[in-house]
C-alpha cells in the first residue's frame, strides 16, 4: 500500500469532488469480483447467487471474514446487512473501512449480539492514525435480523458521516485547524467479519456465547462504492450507482436541513453512549474536536 502525502494526493484530493460530480455510474457490485474471502472459508464465507449474496459464520472452531479487492480514497460506500437473528450475545459483526499499519486510518459499525428479544449495540469508532476512542453507541429503531438495511459511510475531505437507510447517525468533522488528525491520506480497504467477543461484546462480558445456537450467520448484499480507487500511487474514479435510498446528500459538503433534523432525533433517542459525554473517561476535559457544533 502506497502511503505518505504529498504533491499527486494533494492534487486527487483538490479534484475529488468533481470527479464524483463528472463521472459515469454503472451498475451495482459483485461479490465475486469486489470482495475476497480472507478467514474462515469453506461453509463459513459463501457467495451465493452468482455473487448477489454473501454469507459470513461463526462457529465453535472459527469465525469468518472477507475484505475488499480494491482501496478506496473517499466517496460513498453501501451495504446491505441482515444480522444473526436469535440469541446473538457474545458474537460481533464488524464492518468497516481501513488502512494497514500502526498509524492506520479506519472507520467502524460494529454490531454487537445481545440475547433474544434485546437490542442490537451499534458500535462505531473513528482511527486517525492508529488512535481510536471515539466511540458512539446507537440502538436501532428496527429489528435488524428480520430483514435486510442499508449502512453506509460517506468519507470526503471535510467529513465522514455514519447512515443507516440514509438517515444519518454520526458526523465526525475534519477538525485538522484545531490538531485533531482526519483521514485523509491513506486509502482504506473494506472489511467484514462475524467474530466471537464473549468477553466484553455483551453486557461487558457478563454473556457469553451460546455455543448451542452456532452457527451464527450474518448475510450481505447490493455492495456499491460510489468511490475512487488508488493503485500502484495513483487514483483512478470508478462509480457505482448509489441504491434507490441514497439521495444526493452525500454531494453536498454538509448535511441539509432535513438530514440534521435525523441526526438530532437518532441521538436524542437512540444513542447510549458518547464518548464526547463520558468526563469521568476525560478527566483532564473532553477531546478538543468535542468542543465543536456536531450538527
Amino acid at each position: 500500500m502506497a502511503h505518505g502525502s504529498g504533491g499527486p494526493r494533494a492534487s486527487y484530493m483538490v479534484l475529488v469532488s468533481l470527479l464524483f460530480m463528472a463521472a459515469a455510474e454503472v451498475g451495482a457490485g459483485n461479490f465475486y469480483q469486489d470482495f475476497d474471502v480472507t478467514w474462515g472459508g469453506g461453509d463459513r464465507a459463501r457467495i451465493l447467487g452468482g455473487g448477489q449474496l454473501l454469507s459470513l459464520s461463526l462457529d465453535k472452531v472459527s469465525g469468518s471474514g472477507f475484505r475488499s479487492k480494491k482501496e478506496y480514497l473517499f466517496g460513498r460506500i453501501d451495504m446491505q446487512l441482515k444480522l444473526v437473528a436469535g440469541n446473538s450475545a457474545g458474537t460481533v459483526t464488524a464492518y468497516y473501512l481501513s488502512s494497514q499499519g500502526p498509524t492506520h486510518d479506519e472507520i467502524d459499525f460494529e454490531f454487537l449480539g445481545n440475547l433474544s428479544g434485546d437490542p442490537y449495540i451499534l458500535h462505531t469508532n473513528v482511527y486517525t492514525q492508529g488512535k481510536g476512542n471515539r466511540e458512539q453507541q446507537f440502538y436501532l429503531w428496527f429489528d435488524p435480523t428480520r430483514n435486510f438495511h442499508t449502512y453506509s459511510v460517506i468519507w470526503k475531505p471535510q467529513h465522514i458521516i455514519f447512515l443507516v437507510d440514509n438517515t444519518p447517525i454520526r458526523v465526525f468533522k475534519n477538525a485538522e485547524s484545531i490538531g485533531v488528525p482526519f483521514p485523509k491520506n491513506q486509502p482504506m480497504k473494506i472489511y467484514s467479519s462475524l467474530w466471537n467477543a464473549d468477553d466484553w461484546a455483551t453486557r461487558g462480558g457478563l454473556i457469553k456465547t451460546d455455543w448451542s445456537k452456532a452457527p451464527f450467520t450474518a448475510y450481505y448484499r447490493n455492495f456499491q462504492a460510489t468511490a475512487c480507487t488508488w493503485s500502484s500511487a495513483s487514483s483512478s474514479c470508478e462509480i457505482r450507482r448509489p441504491s434507490s435510498s441514497s439521495g444526493t446528500t452525500w454531494q453536498a459538503n454538509e448535511l441539509d436541513a432535513n438530514s440534521r433534523r435525523r441526526l438530532r432525533w437518532v441521538h436524542k433517542y437512540f444513542m447510549i453512549y458518547d464518548y464526547c459525554a463520558d468526563i469521568n473517561r476525560f478527566p483532564q476535559g473532553i477531546p478538543v474536536e468535542c468542543k465543536r457544533s456536531r450538527f
